[in-house]
């Protein structure tokens, strides 16, 4: 079975051209918006819906008059509008794909993306330190 992890310290994240990639292959609409707030960092979100029919974005002191209640079904809404990397499981076969394809565009700013082969019967997890991962062999574990 093949496994994206990142090989570099920073942390796993797909580039806005591996989000739409992604999109395309799993078949699932698009619509990157630049984050008017941090666009210096280059940050962004890949939306699944366009802008007319997705949640009231709740900024600052909006969000935090909510109820608890109420942030968390909003929080739960924007999550469904949105695709976010880390959600995506690691043996997926378009994340696959779009890795194999170009590892250099796809990956995100502070991340080297590469396949690795992982045994199928093998029951894994992947560790990181510092963002940077390999895919070990689940086992147990007390503290």
């Amino acid at each position: 079975m093949k496994v994206v992890i990142n090989r570099c310290f920073g942390g796993f994240g797909l580039s806005k051209e591996g989000y739409v990639r992604y999109c395309e292959l799993a078949g699932l609409p698009c619509f990157i918006e630049e984050d008017k707030k941090y666009s210096s960092l280059g940050l962004f979100t890949c939306w699944l819906l366009p802008e007319a029919e997705r949640v009231d974005n709740k900024e600052g002191d909006a969000f935090y008059s909510m109820s608890m209640e109420e942030r968390i079904a909003y929080n739960n809404i924007h999550s469904e509008q949105t695709l976010y990397d880390r959600d995506i499981e690691r043996n997926d076969p378009f994340l696959v794909q779009l890795v194999e394809e170009n590892t250099e565009l796809y990956s995100g700013r502070h991340a080297e993306l590469a396949v690795v082969e992982v045994d199928d019967d093998a029951e894994w997890e992947i560790d990181e330190y510092d963002g940077r991962e390999h895919v070990a062999e689940k086992h147990r574990t007390w503290y």
